[in-house]
């Protein structure tokens, strides 16, 4: 009897297994949101390959690569006029943030991105 109740939870527990690996990555015909709120809750649940199938290739993109093996381990790609506000209205960039694969953060800009370095403000740091 003991063996019995052995092989039933092991088929829930395999059971249970299966649906949360499945709630974690979407199917390949899953869309991806565009409106801002369900964006930012479901983005990171998709695969670059996923991203790009649906948007396209990013209009700007950077990587981070490890110097001696040139394995890409973080990326920032930017995108225009993919997600809308809640009162209809595009946000003119998204920028997603990937570590490997997977976003790890988003940001809604209403400028091209295109702001680099030398527009931004400076400031003088003192000595010491």
């Amino acid at each position: 009897m003991k063996y019995v109740i052995y092989f039933y939870l092991a088929i829930l527990q395999a059971c249970f297994i299966q649906a949360a690996v499945a709630e974690e990555s979407p199917s390949n015909n899953t869309e991806i949101p565009t409106l801002e709120q369900d964006f930012v809750n479901s983005i990171n649940k998709f695969t670059k390959e996923q991203i790009v199938a649906q948007f396209g290739e990013p209009a700007k993109a950077d990587d981070v690569k490890i110097k001696t093996t040139g394995k890409i381990v973080a990326s920032i790609w930017q995108y225009h006029f993919i997600n809308t506000a809640v009162d209809g209205s595009y946000y003119e960039t998204t920028e997603l943030d990937f570590i490997d694969d997977k976003v790890v953060m988003v940001a809604f800009m209403n400028h091209s991105g295109d702001e680099g370095p030398e527009n931004a403000q400076q400031f003088q740091v003192p000595g010491k």
